[in-house]
C-alpha cells in the first residue's frame, strides 16, 4: 500500500481541526477547476473556428498542389499525369493556369485574378457545393466555354447570373515587354458568358474569376501545353499524407508538393499563434490559483505537525513527509482540474451536439451556434500542465514549509 498516498487522501477528505483550511481547501479546489474549465472552453472555441474557417478556404483549395520550384509554369508534356491519376485514392488530376487580370464588365473594372480550370474540376463535390447555380455548370461539355467569378466579383461589376446576355470581359498581360500603355496593345482579351457565380470565403470571392483552361490558356499563348499548377483531389476516405508522399515519389525533384494546411500555411499559423498565446495567459490565471493549494498546504502542515511528530516517532522519514504533503498538494490540484476538466468537457460536447449559444438573430453568418471542437490532445495537454503545475507548486511549498518548521531536522 502507498501509505503517503493514502494519509493524504485521509487529509483531505477528513474534517480538519480548524474550519478555515476546509474552506481555503475548498476555494483552491473551485479556483482550479474554473481555470480548467476556461482552459478546455477556450481552446476547444478556437478549434471550432480554425474548422469552420479552414472548411471555408479549403472549399476550392486541391487536397494536393504541385507547383514548381522556380519560375511561373511547369510543362504538361512531360508532367506525369497518368501516374498520378493511377495513384489509388486519386479522384481527380486538374492543371490549371492563375494569372492576374482586369475585369470587366456594365461599364465597372476590377482587378483580381484569373483561374483557368478543366472539366474535371466542376465534378469535385466540394467545388459545386461554392456555386449558386449548380445546374448551370455542364463539365461533360468541353466546347462550353463560360465564367464563374466569385459573389464579390459579379458584386463589384454588378453582374446579374440570371441574365443570358451577362457578359464579362477578362484582359490578362500580354507575353514578352511592352512599352505601350495603350490597353488593346500591352493586353490579351477575351469575353466570356456568366454562368453562375460561387461562394466560398470573402478573400477569394473578391479576387477570383474560374474560367475554362483551354481558353486561358490560348489568351496566354501558352498553347496548351503550360500550366501554373496541377491540382489533385482525393477520395474522402483516402490518407492525404500518404498519397502526398506517392506524389513526391512521381514528380521527383524541382516542384513543391503541398496539402491544404501548406498552401494556407500562414493562415494556419496565425490562427495557433493565437490559440497558444490564449492558452499561455490562461495557464498564467491556473498558477495563480494554485496559491489557494499553496495556502492551504502551508496551513495543514502546521495544523498537522503533532501528526508528523507521530509518524517520525514511528519511524518516518523526511522522504516520507515530503511525499505525503505533496501528494496533498496533487491530489487539490488534481481534484480541481478534473472536475473543471469534465464540466469543461461536458458543455463542449453539448454544444457540439445542441448548439446552445447562438450568434443571435438577424445576422448573416455562417453557422448559426458558436463553433467548438473538443480535440483529445487538447484534454492530455491539460492534464499534463495541472499535474506539472500541481506537482511544482506543492513541492515548492512543502520543502519550504518544512524547513520553517524545522522538519529537516527528522531522521533522513
Amino acid at each position: 500500500m502507498n501509505a503517503p498516498f493514502f494519509i493524504a487522501k485521509r487529509y483531505l477528505l477528513a474534517k480538519k481541526s480548524h474550519n478555515l483550511i476546509n474552506i481555503i481547501t475548498w476555494i483552491s479546489i473551485v479556483g482550479i477547476s474554473v481555470a480548467s474549465f476556461a482552459l478546455i472552453v477556450v481552446l476547444s472555441a478556437f478549434n471550432g473556428i480554425e474548422d469552420v474557417v479552414g472548411t471555408l478556404n479549403n472549399r476550392l483549395a486541391p487536397d494536393i498542389q504541385i507547383a514548381p520550384e522556380r519560375g511561373k509554369t511547369l510543362s504538361l508534356t512531360s508532367f506525369p499525369v497518368d501516374k498520378l491519376k493511377a495513384i489509388k485514392g486519386v479522384d481527380y488530376v486538374v492543371p490549371t493556369l492563375t494569372e492576374d487580370a482586369l475585369f470587366r464588365a456594365n461599364d465597372k473594372q476590377h482587378i483580381g485574378r484569373v483561374k483557368g480550370v478543366g472539366a474535371d474540376y466542376w465534378k469535385v463535390h466540394a467545388v459545386r457545393e461554392t456555386l449558386t447555380m449548380e445546374d448551370a455548370i455542364c463539365p461533360s461539355d468541353s466546347s462550353l466555354f463560360f465564367a464563374v467569378p466569385g459573389s464579390g466579383v459579379a458584386w463589384y461589376l454588378g453582374i446579374n447570373t440570371y441574365s443570358p446576355y451577362a457578359l464579362l470581359q477578362v484582359y490578362v498581360p500580354k507575353r514578352g515587354n511592352t512599352s505601350s500603355f495603350n490597353l488593346e496593345n500591352s493586353f490579351n482579351s477575351g469575353a466570356l458568358t456568366v454562368q453562375s457565380v460561387f461562394s466560398t470565403n470573402q478573400e477569394t470571392d473578391e479576387k477570383l474569376v474560374l474560367v475554362p483552361f483551354q481558353w486561358l490558356s490560348d489568351l496566354l499563348e501558352y498553347d496548351g501545353d503550360k500550366a501554373t499548377n496541377v491540382e489533385l483531389f482525393v477520395n474522402e476516405k483516402a490518407d492525404v499524407g500518404a498519397i502526398k508522399r506517392e506524389v513526391k515519389a512521381v514528380v521527383g525533384t524541382g516542384l513543391t508538393v503541398k496539402d491544404q494546411h501548406e498552401q494556407q500555411e500562414t493562415l494556419y499559423k496565425i490562427m495557433h499563434s493565437e490559440k497558444w498565446a490564449v492558452y499561455a495567459i490562461l495557464t498564467f490565471i491556473l498558477i495563480l490559483a494554485t496559491f489557494n493549494v499553496i495556502g492551504s498546504l502551508a496551513m495543514l502542515m502546521i495544523d498537522k505537525r503533532k501528526d508528523v511528530d507521530v509518524l517520525n516517532a514511528l519511524g518516518c522519514n523526511r522522504r516520507f513527509i515530503l511525499r505525503l504533503f505533496m501528494d496533498e498538494g496533487l491530489l487539490i490540484s488534481v481534484a480541481g482540474g478534473v472536475i473543471g476538466l469534465v464540466l469543461g468537457v461536458a458543455v463542449v460536447l453539448l454544444q457540439q451536439r445542441f448548439g446552445f449559444v447562438k450568434f443571435g438573430q438577424g445576422g448573416n453568418y455562417v453557422v448559426d451556434a458558436y463553433p467548438v471542437l473538443l480535440k483529445l490532445s487538447d484534454v492530455v495537454i491539460l492534464l499534463a500542465t495541472i499535474l506539472v503545475v500541481g506537482c511544482t507548486s506543492a513541492f515548492l511549498t512543502v520543502r519550504q514549509a518544512m524547513r520553517r518548521m524545522n522538519i529537516v531536522s527528522l531522521r533522513a
